[in-house]
């Protein structure tokens, strides 16, 4: 571990205090939320920011609710929260389903839905929840308001379209219609889930009356600079009645549209392998929620 580079802290009591100070520190400002990346980083060297933002102290920032036309959650919301929350899998299942396999117990109590989308990893938990679900972060700078979907943050490694005096500061998740299902896969570095993961795959689809598939939606992570969507597996999908041979040749076309490395984790080869064999079970289990009506 290198010695920390000299730095200012501050603990704003609200957003434009926050995104003030950020504003006015420049491109070196640093927002803290979890801190499960942040702190390791200055540790170890990989970042020097002049000016830390402690967002803890501002108050609304947490929470998970209804909102009009679907769920909203605070950025500084634990991911044990979004693990536990019955809503959430009620209507998302893929994003309580990925919160229960990201990292470990002791980081999920610690690590925020806001912090973790900001962080951009490519191997990132929630983002390709988030992108099958269509989910728009809200943000925060002295210029005002915006929203953004969480699938167009994404610009490469650990890199996002947010500007350093930007914030995030909640999620929304819009309300699915009927016959929608989601789920979410992960195998991790030591074959579990909890780990940081080889591979990730979210996958929702939704079925018309007769049962045929009229919507869905395949995003990818570890398999590229970013997490990614799958267009044409989706394709190979829409208009299709479920069966072992659609999902088969959607899986097909997913392990052939993804760009993995090879790395300490798994070579790409392998990962190419993982993305079949995950996308074919991730498509099973949101067609069965879609058939049993669990998301309302």
């Amino acid at each position: 571990m290198q010695r920390l580079r000299r730095f200012e802290y501050h603990e704003p009591a609200t957003i434009d205090e926050a995104t003030g100070i950020l504003a006015a520190a420049g491109d070196d400002a640093r927002v803290l939320a979890g801190g499960t990346d942040l702190v390791i980083d200055m540790k170890t060297g990989r970042m020097r920011p002049s000016t830390v933002v402690n967002l803890k102290g501002i108050t609304g920032l947490a929470g998970i609710e209804e909102a009009e036309g679907g769920v909203r959650i605070g950025a500084l919301t634990k991911v044990t929260a979004v693990e536990a929350s019955e809503l959430v899998a009620r209507r998302c299942p893929a994003l309580n389903q990925a919160a229960a396999v990201l990292a470990s117990p002791s980081v999920r109590v610690l690590a925020t839905i806001g912090g973790n989308i900001g962080r951009a990893s490519p191997a990132s938990d929630l983002g390709p929840p988030l992108i099958v679900h269509g989910a728009t972060v809200a943000v925060e700078s002295p210029e005002g308001p915006r929203e953004d979907l969480v699938e167009d943050l994404y610009v490469g490694p650990v890199t996002t379209t947010l500007a350093s005096h930007e914030i995030i500061t909640s999620v929304f998740i819009p309300a699915t219609p009927r016959r929608f299902g989601s789920a979410h896969l992960k195998i991790g570095s030591r074959g579990g889930g909890t780990d940081i993961s080889m591979v990730g795959v979210s996958a929702a689809m939704t079925l018309d009356a007769d049962g045929s598939i009229v919507d869905a939606v395949i995003a990818l992570a570890s398999v590229a600079p970013t997490p990614m969507r799958a267009p044409d597996a989706e394709g190979a999908l829409i208009g299709e009645t479920p069966s072992e041979e659609v999902f088969a040749a959607a899986a097909t076309a997913a392990a052939g549209e993804c760009r993995p490395i090879s790395d300490l984790r798994a070579s790409a080869s392998h990962r190419v392998a993982l993305v079949r064999v995950l996308t074919t079970r991730a498509l099973s289990a949101a067609l069965e929620i879609a058939r049993n009506g669990e998301v309302s």
